[in-house]
């Protein structure tokens, strides 16, 4: 793999991963993080796995189960990052030449069912993952997953059918106009709200915005740690119209999992649009608590479509 997008996703995938290995250890004394790919890797595999060497000491007394599969697997280069690493030997690293398809039977062979997983797909060179595979990667208990597809499509109804509760995504988009969907899928809200602080949190890459796939507009957003917030307010608008009223916390919930942007991000657009007479609250004053209701003013659907 190369280019900026790529730059973003593996450091998507390492932060993700820096987060996930002390958590699962320390949770349980087997962990699976398994990579899956769809073509040759390019060198992602092993930049993921160079991060164990941070945590080599959680590994003593505990088994670490990391398959890489894909098409054509650089043996030579995944035994060298074994080598690299000052691992005990609770790591075990295997390559599995197969499609992404291949991962239940991945999994069934590393036991992971029921242990922590953490699960890298990377489709988006072919079809999404089959309801099978997906379904495999949520039978960790806990499970995350970290999915890359060529564009949005049906893989949101497709994560909560295999058993995935939470999910947030958001394309990519470089400065040639290529793109690329990234989603990440999880069971627990704390999580989401680390994989949405890291995503806003990683470095620029030659140009790599982000597009809400929710946003009709389509605006193109610079990583940054405050982000624009000219898209949330005109969706939070948008939704208050649709379903009349929400709590604080329904509204920051609906920003976590429905935009690109997070809890936090909510809570100051919700204060400004409270401010500048956009919406009302109940009650009305005190502190924006998350029992704290918000409401459309008279015309408020209308400032919906407004500029941001």
């Amino acid at each position: 793999m190369a280019g900026p997008i790529d730059d973003v996703v593996r450091e998507l995938l390492v932060r993700q991963l820096d987060a996930w290995l002390p958590a699962a250890l320390h949770r349980s004394r087997r962990a699976t993080f398994v990579q899956a790919y769809g073509a040759a890797p390019g060198g992602m595999a092993e930049a993921a796995l160079r991060v164990l060497d941070e945590f080599t000491d959680l590994l003593r007394g505990r088994r670490l189960t990391a398959p890489v599969l894909a098409p054509a697997v650089d043996r030579a280069a995944l035994d060298a990052v074994h080598r690299e690493l000052d691992s005990p030997s609770g790591l075990d690293i295997h390559a599995v030449d197969g499609g992404v398809d291949a991962l239940p039977a991945v999994l069934s062979a590393a036991s992971a069912a029921g242990g922590p997983l953490l699960a890298y797909v990377d489709a988006s060179t072919g079809p999404p993952p089959a309801p099978a595979t997906l379904a495999a990667v949520a039978r960790g208990r806990p499970a995350d997953l970290l999915l890359v597809l060529a564009g949005p499509g049906e893989h949101r109804a497709a994560l909560a059918a295999a058993g995935f509760p939470l999910v947030a995504d958001v394309e990519l988009v470089a400065a040639d106009g290529a793109a690329r969907l990234v989603a990440f899928a999880t069971g627990a809200g704390k999580t989401l709200d680390a994989f949405k602080d890291a995503m806003w949190a990683v470095d620029e890459y030659a140009g790599v915005r982000y597009r809400d796939p929710h946003d009709p507009e389509g605006h193109l957003l610079d990583i940054s740690e405050r982000p624009h917030p000219g898209p949330l307010r005109r969706e939070l608008l948008a939704h208050l119209a649709s379903v009349g009223s929400a709590t604080v916390t329904e509204l920051r919930v609906f920003t976590t999992t429905d935009t690109v942007y997070r809890a936090a991000d909510a809570t100051r657009v919700i204060t400004a649009l409270v401010n500048g007479g956009q919406v009302r609250r109940e009650p009305e004053s005190g502190r924006l608590g998350g029992d704290v209701r918000i409401l459309p003013v008279s015309g408020g659907p209308a400032s919906a479509a407004s500029p941001g």
